[in-house]
């Protein structure tokens, strides 16, 4: 049972960090100064725009890798929480934040759960413990 929920988990970490990435690339090849002309409406500084793009840029990637997942999906549901109430909320659900609550649900799933399988974060980790054996054994 373990492995197929870390599958699903993989799929999870996959798909929002793709998600992001593809986000991220869209906002800095469209300008990211174009994106941070809204936030001042928004009662935003325009410079949060540029911490939005790089984190969905960065940590998509990350994510993908499996580097830095918990980190990375939190500042990942920190976004979603400013994006459905800064600009969603008031669409309502169905046309409105319906996207934004999926990827902030699979984001937390990923900052409670973490994602060992197929990761960068598993290979350091196992190469930490195998190098904390090697100095507990030479004790």
């Amino acid at each position: 049972m373990k492995n197929t929920q870390e599958m699903g988990t993989l799929l999870l970490r996959v798909v929002l960090g793709f998600t992001f990435f593809m986000h991220g690339l869209d906002k800095v090849q469209s300008g990211v100064g174009n994106f941070a002309e809204g936030f001042p409406a928004m009662g935003l500084p325009a410079f949060l725009a540029y911490i939005v793009a790089a984190v969905e840029l960065a940590g998509g990637l990350a994510l993908i890798l499996g580097l830095g997942t918990r980190a990375f999906s939190l500042s990942m549901a920190i976004i979603m929480v400013g994006a459905i109430l800064f600009v969603k909320l008031g669409e309502g659900f169905l046309g409105g934040f319906e996207l934004d609550l999926i990827l902030l649900a699979i984001a937390a799933h990923l900052v409670l759960n973490g994602s060992s399988s197929l990761s960068v974060d598993a290979v350091i980790l196992k190469k930490r413990s195998s190098h904390v054996n090697m100095n507990d054994q030479a004790v």
